[in-house]
């Protein structure tokens, strides 16, 4: 067990990427324990050996269509006129934007790196610092892999068993607590004329299409959840059908999708996926040797500590998710602790979607915090600015949301009730 924390941290120290500090520390942490190494590639293949886990390529394929489709623009412009006239509009409008976008994107960098080239670029140019529309941009970006549909939500159901559709559904009211908690930032920021108003025009013959495509966007994550709740199909089977769907709305209706673009599309999607994927089976690596090596014990004794008290077991499970967020990505903590979370969260009688969204949306909060925060990094490519003065910015937004993630702990509820409804 030392000998893997040792082998991991210093291949991060080193700059090793995260998915081969896993996968090489996790074969250190097997050579210590006197395991034999030819373990490693059979775990590797296990750890992707999942059918749930098929439905994550189409998901990623059905974004990146309909974001390729012209789609971003428009999504943009339809937030923005809703939030037209506003002291902070752009502001509102961005966050609006990314509530749209989680819809089809079901990732927080894929948020950033699409609407962060408007935003980021844009907003200076109405008077707003560059640093808080880094900010805003990656702030409201986390609410990408919460509103369905979402990969990583995908991952965990593939961990841990539990439906994708359950998980999928749950995700929707803490996804719009996240936009509210990034909103109630804004209007207190805004006060006082201290945020401009948005200069963006919108012709009134405009607004028609606009709501025209924004319903057909909408039906992207519609189609996925109401197909699966009413059985048409199961949740790998919507991914498909979400493709399709994609494709034939940026053909057909939007009109700005061609073969060249639909075969970027399906390369980025591939090494997306890869990256995705190999995360997941250097993971396994990893979370096979914590378990041969006894850390399950370990995280029961702590378990034991919160005896009948399920409310303290899950503030100390997300304090401890806040660190470890920030070093790892979201699928990979999910791979590595959640197979040892939940038997002692099971075991104190909290609802296991209920920990899946502690868990979900505690973990994407390292993606904008240093210092492995991807979507931090690229707003700062995007903005040209050090990470410091954007990180000063984040902070109003950043504990707007732990306290989300609060008030989920304190009203289970709130991530329970749709799930139970639709069953």
């Amino acid at each position: 067990m030392i000998a893997l924390a040792i082998a991991f941290v210093l291949l991060l120290l080193l700059g090793v990427p995260v998915v081969f500090a896993l996968g090489l520390s996790g074969a250190v942490g097997m050579w210590a324990l006197g395991l034999d190494l030819i373990s490693v590639p059979t775990r590797l293949f296990t750890g992707m050996d999942s059918f749930v886990l098929l439905a994550a390529p189409f998901y990623v394929f059905a974004g990146e269509i309909m974001n390729r489709g012209g789609i971003t623009m428009r999504l943009i412009r339809l937030a923005a006129l809703a939030t037209r006239g506003a002291a902070g509009g752009t502001a509102y409008a961005n966050v609006t934007a990314s509530v749209f976008f989680a819809g089809i994107s079901g990732a927080a960098v894929a948020d950033t790196a699409a609407l962060g080239q408007v935003f980021i670029k844009g907003m200076p140019k109405e008077g707003y610092d560059k640093n808080y529309a880094a900010a805003v941009t990656i702030s409201s970006s986390i609410i990408g892999p919460i509103i369905p549909p979402s990969v990583i939500m995908v991952i965990y159901a593939a961990v841990t068993r539990l439906s994708v559709i359950d998980l999928f559904v749950a995700g929707i009211v803490p996804g719009l607590m996240l936009a509210g908690a990034c909103w109630t930032v804004i209007f207190f920021q805004a006060r006082g004329g201290r945020l401009p108003r948005s200069s963006t025009r919108i012709d009134r013959g405009e607004i028609l299409t606009l709501i025209r495509d924004g319903l057909l966007v909408a039906g992207l994550p519609v189609l996925i959840v109401g197909g699966t709740l009413f059985g048409a199909f199961t949740a790998t089977e919507a991914g498909g059908v979400a493709c399709i769907y994609a494709i034939a709305v940026s053909w057909f209706v939007f009109h700005s999708m061609n073969w060249a673009e639909l075969w970027d599309a399906l390369k980025r999607s591939v090494r997306i996926t890869a990256t995705v994927y190999l995360i997941i089976a250097a993971a396994t690596v990893m979370s096979y040797v914590l378990t041969i090596g006894g850390i399950a014990m370990w995280v029961q004794q702590f378990g034991q500590y919160f005896a009948g008290e399920p409310t303290l077991f899950l503030l100390a499970t997300m304090a401890v998710l806040l660190v470890v967020g920030t070093f790892l990505e979201p699928g990979a903590a999910i791979v590595l602790l959640v197979p040892m979370l939940m038997p002692v969260a099971m075991s104190m009688g909290i609802d296991p979607v209920h920990l899946a969204m502690v868990i979900i949306l505690t973990l994407t909060l390292g993606l904008i915090t240093p210092p492995v925060g991807v979507c931090l990094f690229l707003a700062c490519r995007l903005a040209e600015s050090p990470m410091l003065p954007i990180l000063r910015k984040v902070m109003p937004f950043l504990l707007a949301e732990i306290a989300v993630v609060i008030l989920l702990i304190l009203l289970p509820e709130l991530s329970t009730f749709l799930p139970q409804l639709a069953r």
